[in-house]
């Protein structure tokens, strides 16, 4: 095996009051592509900087061969002092040369001659990234370099750390572009450090497998509690097999949609009647906007109904805020009308966590300082709605400023989504969360009650996430696909045979799969859900009875039976949820 290229053994890091981590060991070879992994505020962009030795930590020895250089993209680089952005990027000893910080630059699409002050996140993003790849590094450290890009620049990204010849650790929650790009994960949490030979792809049945192989070792510790409450605190197999049933649910939601829309993808005319008045929310009609000779937005049409999670999709540019903007009234068309619902009430969540005050309190901004917490109409103390979005409740007395970035963005939709409202706008929700924290927000969407619009540049959100889709492309049309980021990049396919990025056919066609299910699989997939339903019920039901506090002390023998009545039903829920997984894929493949 050959020797690393950088290393840090034994490190430990004190934070506040007591350490961050210790004792952590990483060792990155020379062609690594590392995905690396971890809850915010578990210490994964400082674990970044002490690999680039821009922290001296307390504890432990960093190695780096000779001539290997290192270099860390920030996830917020201090670019506002300097006066353009072509000054940021060749600035210091370290700076690389001009004419290869111009050659990514064009590339990339950004103008370095921009005031720096004025730059917007996605600009500031693309001249740091040609900073730091014009450096020729031996080893890149990325920490979320996704953030403020559109779609354009982060297939550019993906394809240029493809083609890389050195190492990187990269920090994002973009699961598109760390499955597509790592090769083995490494994985922060509670303090401790684990590595599996594995890219992203294969990260969540390795955590599953970690999470098992704990509970038989607790068990035979006696320390089975103690995994079981961390196991309720992250709720990542509950969470997961929860996104996958709402998955299938989403699936079915499409399916209803397409229905709906035309060959274009307007709203079809037919669908006029009461029932669909009384659920429409927004309807706009052969809507167009343009600023001076440009059109932005050309003949666009739909009727979006209460319910409706619609994705906005498009190369920064294209017109993805003017869409957002006439759908929700802030600006009116030029052409066409756009008309709402009186009575929608909408809450916007967008990249403002910068403006939370950093002296409050999480309490004073959750609940104006007290211990209760208005939740869309009803009351929850402050301390288990904090656990609802994956907080530690001893974090309520803490102050904004101590919170890690992906904390604060966490802490903000906490905050808007205890608002009443019917109408949901989401913009570019996705910066600087952790992965549990954008499961947890898929969850929290699915079940809210009112209709999303989401603009987002995170491609396997969307497709987790949104009914349908409205992708453009600059020209003023407005794509109108049911369904999720993928299904718009096939409607965007030129029709005829594809070829390779090569250039090469494609393959020989598969052979013929099957095009329906079986007649027993067709029964389970019909039959399961209500089965579900029923053992849940049963399952409710004898928990209510287990939680008589006396029962165990006037019944030993039926506190028993409940007891191993409900190992046994939870024990069949999973396979009737496993087996009904499994058509549901099938139905999906069938229908592709």
């Amino acid at each position: 095996m050959a020797a690393p290229v950088l290393a840090y053994e034994g490190l430990g890091l004190v934070q506040g009051s007591g350490w961050l981590f210790r004792d952590l060991d990483i060792f990155i070879g020379q062609r690594d592509r590392l995905a690396l992994i971890g809850r915010n505020g578990a210490g994964k962009t400082t674990l970044l900087k002490c690999l680039a030795g821009m922290i001296e930590t307390d504890e432990g020895r960093r190695t780096i061969q000779p001539g290997t250089k290192v270099v860390l993209l920030e996830q917020d680089p201090q670019i506002a002092q300097f006066e353009s952005l072509r000054d940021f990027a060749l600035n210091g000893p370290d700076a690389p040369p001009a004419h290869e910080v111009d050659a990514i630059a064009s590339q990339i699409g950004i103008d370095l001659d921009r005031p720096a002050a004025t730059a917007s996140g996605g600009e500031r993003r693309r001249a740091a990234i040609a900073r730091a790849l014009a450096q020729n590094p031996q080893v890149l450290l990325l920490d979320e370099p996704t953030n403020h890009l559109d779609l354009a620049a982060i297939e550019w990204l993906e394809d240029w750390l493809g083609r890389y010849t050195g190492a990187f650790v990269v920090i994002s929650h973009d699961r598109t572009f760390l499955t597509r790009l790592t090769r083995s994960t490494v994985w922060l949490d509670r303090g401790a450090l684990r590595r599996a030979e594995i890219g992203y792809g294969g990260f969540d049945a390795w955590t599953e497998k970690v999470y098992e192989e704990e509970a038989r070792a607790a068990e035979k510790l006696d320390a089975k509690l103690k995994i079981e409450l961390h196991w309720l605190q992250r709720g990542v197999t509950a969470r997961r097999r929860r996104n996958q049933g709402r998955l299938a649910k989403l699936q079915q939601m499409r399916a209803a949609r397409a229905a709906m829309l035309g060959p274009a993808g307007t709203a079809k005319l037919g669908l006029e009647n009461d029932d669909v008045k009384t659920k429409m929310v927004i309807d706009a009609a052969k809507v167009s906007k343009r600023y001076g000779e440009r059109t932005i937005i050309k003949d666009f049409s739909l009727r979006i109904q209460r319910g409706d999670r619609i994705g906005i999709v498009g190369a920064n540019g294209t017109g993805k805020t003017t869409l957002l903007r006439l759908l929700t009234g802030e600006i009116e068309p030029d052409e066409g009308q756009v008309v709402r619902a009186k009575t929608l009430d909408g809450v916007v969540i967008d990249q403002q966590r910068k403006l939370l005050d950093p002296d409050k309190r999480v309490r004073d901004v959750l609940a104006d300082g007290g211990d209760w917490v208005e939740v869309r109409g009803q009351k929850k103390h402050v301390h288990g709605y904090l656990k609802e979005f994956l907080f530690e409740p001893t974090l309520v007395d803490a102050k904004i400023g101590s919170l890690s970035g992906g904390e604060r963005s966490r802490l903000l939709l906490a905050r808007e989504f205890a608002r009443r409202s019917n109408l949901l706008v989401l913009d570019e929700p996705t910066n600087d969360l952790d992965l549990e924290t954008l499961d947890l927000l898929q969850e929290v969407i699915a079940d809210y009650d009112g209709t999303v619009l989401i603009v987002s540049h995170d491609r396997d959100f969307l497709d987790r996430t949104v009914t349908i889709t409205l992708g453009l492309d600059g020209s003023g049309r407005v794509d109108i696909v049911a369904g999720g980021y993928e299904d718009w990049q096939r409607k965007r396919q030129p029709r005829g045979a594809p070829k390779t990025a090569a250039g090469r056919a494609p393959a020989p066609t598969p052979a013929r799969r099957p095009t329906k299910l079986t007649y027993n699989d067709q029964r389970d997939y019909d039959q399961l859900p209500a089965r579900i339903d029923r053992i849940d019920a049963d399952i409710a039901a004898d928990e209510a009875a287990l939680a008589d506090p006396d029962l165990y002390a006037r019944d030993p023998g039926r506190f028993a039976a409940l007891t191993k009545k409900i190992d046994a039903a939870r024990a069949e829920r999973e396979a009737a949820e496993e087996r009904w997984l499994a058509l549901a894929e099938m139905v999906e493949a069938l229908g592709a």
